[in-house]
């Protein structure tokens, strides 16, 4: 799964200034570039598209916010609404400050694409590592040795 959010934050990363421009357009559905057309070579994503990235986007980001403020709440279902209704809001102002951040210093995201691989490749190492009954050899920073076993 860190594989796939990998290749994604690649490929977002890696869009021309161009191409860039021309999704803003879509977004503010004005010729920002004075070209003639809104949004010309934008390509169009589909509402089906559109609603299955959500779905995936808010369960894999969300399952830790529940588990987190259930655990918390124990057995007060008042705290556990509360807590829910908080963390909705919480995340939504925090990502919108972070999608501003990371469009102004584009080099952070490039830094958490390689903070996102290295735990990847750590994972899938100590993974197979265990599959295989501790039989690959330890690489430092990647695996450590210390309570492994």
């Amino acid at each position: 799964m860190l594989l796939y959010v990998c290749w994604k934050m690649y490929h977002e990363l890696t869009v021309s200034h161009e191409d860039e421009e021309e999704a803003t357009e879509a977004l503010e559905n004005a010729d920002l570039n004075a070209d003639g057309t809104v949004s010309g070579k934008a390509p169009r994503k589909s509402l089906r598209d559109a609603v299955i990235q959500i779905i995936i986007a808010d369960v894999s980001m969300s399952l830790d916010n529940v588990l987190a403020v259930a655990g918390a709440a124990q057995h007060h279902f008042e705290a556990l609404i509360f807590g829910l209704a908080l963390s909705v809001v919480m995340m939504g102002v925090a990502a919108t400050f972070i999608a501003r951040l990371l469009h102004q210093y584009r080099w952070i995201a490039w830094v958490g694409l390689l903070i996102i691989l290295y735990v990847a490749a750590k994972m899938i190492y100590e993974g197979a590592d265990q599959w295989l009954g501790y039989t690959l050899p330890h690489i430092p920073f990647i695996y450590s040795s210390a309570g492994s076993h």
